[in-house]
């Protein structure tokens, strides 16, 4: 009988780090993944230079930076391994690292150097821990027995034969990204053992739009500009100042991706395209002294493109804005400030950096990550805490793992 103190399920951030951690503490850990390769998501994230953690995140108040049903659920974990304390461990291996906007921090090389520092993590345990690596390994089956001695209460089929263990952790990701190997395994065995899901869907994902209605802004494929995005009202309203990026079918870029996470379907969002001026004002002082065209004197405010194609929408507003009326400088201005726009929906997974919603986090414990199913865990993106574009969610991944391990070893030197 093959015999393993935890089996970790997906070898990602969350799971790579979370074996790591628990060797260190003198467990015998199994990591399974069906891919060939480990990290795949750090590998492709941040351009190839994955954008490991953010110095911004707030641990005091992580629904600044979070959002799930209860975003308040991953204060613990976070509190007690934070961005600085991953800092700690890129300092220990040498990996060179730089702080872009908005606190997000990359690495200087590429995001290789941050898989083979996990690699490293998991085969440097000196107290008499270890790491075992099967990939590709399927997942076969989970079974779980009360009358089995409790080191050996769940049964692991994988198409490299059965093991037997105390603990399984879940870290498996979400859906997002299928063509790197994502799947709905982690929602699966959630629901094999009865716990509760908050509906996935695609988060930080470029939006899409009636492809009739977008076909005047299709043109401006390409271009990128500095906006303000709304969406929600009242207690949902939620608004982020960063880039736009038009696409032929609709928008993207780092703004459109974060107001995405919170988008709801048939809802709107709001788009301030020169969030610098009051452009109602300025179209006004520029009508006492300016005969530039419109279009050209919007060229200070908006990129010519933009202002080109939008003033072709209105023959009141293709003349000099000497000659234009209020009315039409009122309207122009209240179109370019407050664009009001209805998606048809998203890119879907292919395309989405993260997955909203997954395993309820009232089931799971928020010290130690364990479910109410006795030594079934959960950790990282498959659980119902998604954060940021920017770093969040690798520090969820962290954080969450670190949780987690260290609750493995306190059960260990309990049985």
């Amino acid at each position: 009988m093959k015999l393993f103190d935890v089996v970790i399920v997906g070898a990602g951030a969350a799971g790579l780090f979370c074996a790591g951690i628990a060797a260190q503490q003198g467990l015998q850990v199994l990591v399974l993944d069906h891919s060939e390769k480990v990290a795949e998501k750090i590998r492709i994230s941040g351009g190839g230079r994955s954008n490991f953690t953010n110095r911004e995140l707030d641990v005091r108040a992580p629904h600044k930076h979070f959002l799930g049903n209860n975003p308040q659920f991953c204060r613990s974990a976070l509190s007690r391994f934070t961005p600085q304390d991953f800092v700690a461990l890129m300092h220990k291996h040498h990996i060179p690292f730089h702080e872009k906007h908005k606190g997000q921090l990359f690495c200087d090389r590429s995001a290789e150097d941050l898989i083979q520092m996990l690699l490293a993590e998991c085969h440097g345990s000196a107290n008499g821990g270890s790491v075992t690596r099967w990939q590709p390994c399927s997942l076969k089956g989970l079974r779980y027995s009360d009358a089995a001695p409790e080191a050996q209460r769940y049964e692991v089929g994988t198409s490299q034969g059965t093991v037997h263990t105390a603990a399984v952790v879940v870290a498996t990701g979400g859906l997002s990204i299928p063509k790197i190997g994502a799947t709905d395994l982690g929602y699966r065995l959630a629901q094999q053992f009865q716990l509760r899901l908050v509906e996935p869907r695609p988060g930080l994902v470029p939006l899409t739009f009636d492809a009739q209605a977008w076909a005047p802004y299709a043109q401006l494929s390409g271009l990128s500009l500095p906006v303000r995005l709304e969406t929600g009202a009242k207690k949902t309203l939620q608004a982020f100042d960063e880039d736009l990026l038009f696409t032929h079918r609709g928008l993207s870029g780092p703004g459109v991706l974060q107001i995405s996470s919170y988008w709801q379907a048939g809802t709107d969002i709001r788009i301030n395209l020169a969030p610098e001026v009051d452009l109602h004002t300025a179209l006004m002082q520029a009508k006492q002294l300016s005969k530039k065209l419109i279009a050209n004197e919007l060229n200070a405010w908006v990129p010519s493109r933009l202002a080109d194609t939008w003033t072709r929408q209105d023959k009141a507003w293709q003349r000099p804005v000497i000659e234009a009326s209020d009315k039409a400088l009122a309207q122009l201005a209240q179109g370019l400030s407050a664009w009001s726009l209805v998606p048809t929906g998203t890119e879907g997974y292919k395309k989405a950096e993260v997955t909203v919603g997954g395993v309820d986090t009232r089931d799971l414990s928020q010290q130690t990550m364990e479910s109410k199913q006795p030594g079934l865990y959960f950790i990282g993106e498959v659980v119902d805490i998604t954060g940021w574009l920017g770093g969040y969610n690798f520090q969820w991944a962290w954080a969450s793992a670190h949780a987690c391990a260290l609750a493995l070893g306190a059960r260990s030197k309990s049985l």
